[in-house]
């Protein structure tokens, strides 16, 4: 590709540089700005839609209420969007990043995305935030560059750098298997990271890393207690709260140990937004929602009135300041993290489901590539066809499994190998 774009114009905050697109396109519409033009590419992109139908973390099917990686999106995006704009970023660039923040993510979650990582060990492995950079610089159809190939949604450089939560390939983030780029698009990241600190991510990138943390650990015990898979009383059990407390230090909190996150976990229970039970009827409603809205606004002032106090009242974007979340709102986070890991995913009848579910990625990518180019649809077929050696044409199958949905890839398993 060729790095030949103008910037669209000035952004408040924004320099040419953080606006300019990677392909050159013909002048649009100058009533919208460039982060307007980003936000709507997403929204309208065929990745975003097939989230409706990718799980989050209760199992699609269970009930009408829970979550899909796409209500998660909205949601992150809204909180995002008013988090960004009251510390003086652009709003429609962070909603546009929270937007996409999980269009990598393949059928059944997490526990896809370790599936396919195994799958795909000889083309450089998979990771869900550097699938999301794929879609977004290639795999999405909107530009073409001249010489032909695909410039996807051909974002602004600022966008797109907001994100990227691991500013890295694979093996360079020290102690973390993240990372947010494949081998093979090396050259659009160092386009976007053009400038940027070596390991460190955006303001705005860091503001919907802690949007994202907040609306699925909030968000996720909402659904827990709507399916009946936990109760006020289980969160209250002496028994059941050790273990939650367990999981917090163990998996998501390594800086605190468990005598400090039980008093946390005292603290946030004993406020009174916590509803006495849920029964379903319509006070309980009421009470659950009042619950989830009372910590996303506790969790969201806690970080704007720490990052203020730290940088002061001015505009606060891309390098110019880091998000500042005190510590005791990221271990309140970690414990409900840790409540959906028990009581959720912990269940016996979910480890069952979620090997099944393993299983049948690993056959689903098995079964493509020995029936492929034919059984790949068009734009993975024509990746296969013209790929240069084995490990390009595995990605292109890889590409091809992680865009199924749940449904898809269970009827493109059972029709491939039954």
């Amino acid at each position: 590709m060729h790095t030949t774009a103008g910037a669209e114009g000035a952004v408040t905050g924004y320099t040419d540089h953080d606006t300019r697109r990677r392909t050159r396109e013909n002048r649009k519409n100058r009533a919208r700005g460039p982060f307007e033009r980003d936000r709507a590419r997403v929204l309208h992109s065929s990745a975003l839609r097939r989230l409706a139908a990718k799980t989050q973390v209760v199992r699609l099917g269970v009930s009408d209420f829970p979550r899909t990686r796409l209500t998660h999106s909205l949601e992150c995006a809204q909180i995002g969007r008013e988090l960004g704009n009251s510390l003086g970023c652009d709003p429609d660039l962070v909603e546009a990043a929270c937007l996409s923040h999980d269009l990598g993510h393949p059928p059944f979650g997490h526990n896809g995305e370790r599936a396919l990582d195994e799958a795909a060990a000889d083309c450089g492995g998979f990771e869900g935030n550097a699938q999301s950079l794929r879609l977004l610089v290639r795999l999405e159809g909107k530009v073409i560059d001249p010489d032909g190939t695909s410039a996807g949604l051909n974002l602004t450089r600022a966008t797109l750098d907001a994100t990227v939560k691991y500013p890295w390939r694979r093996g360079e983030g020290g102690d973390t298997h993240k990372f947010n780029c494949y081998p093979d698009d090396i050259d659009v990241f160092a386009w976007l990271r053009e400038g940027a600190p070596a390991g460190r991510t955006c303001f705005e990138a860091q503001v919907m890393d802690w949007s994202d943390d907040v609306a699925y650990s909030v968000h996720d015990v909402e659904d827990a207690l709507h399916a009946g898979l936990v109760s006020m009383a289980a969160l209250r059990s002496p028994t059941e709260r050790a273990e939650v407390v367990r999981i917090a230090a163990e998996r998501y909190c390594d800086t605190a140990d468990t005598a400090e996150l039980d008093d946390v976990y005292a603290d946030l229970l004993a406020a009174p937004v916590w509803p006495a039970e849920f029964t379903g009827d319509l006070a309980s409603l009421a009470g659950l929602k009042n619950l989830t809205s009372e910590l996303i606004g506790r969790f969201c002032r806690a970080a704007e009135q720490a990052t203020r106090a730290a940088h002061g009242p001015g505009r606060l974007t891309r390098y110019g300041a880091t998000l500042i979340v005190p510590r005791r709102a990221l271990l309140e986070c970690a414990l409900l993290k840790a409540v959906a890991a028990h009581f959720v995913m912990a269940r016996e009848e979910a480890l069952a489901y979620q090997a099944r579910e393993r299983l049948l990625i690993t056959e689903l990518v098995d079964a493509l590539w020995k029936n492929a180019p034919q059984a790949l649809e068009p734009q993975f077929r024509d990746a296969f066809t013209g790929a240069p050696d084995d490990a390009a044409a595995l990605r292109a199958v890889i590409d091809q499994v992680a865009s199924l949905t749940d449904t898809s890839a269970i009827a493109l398993h059972d029709g491939l190998t039954s």
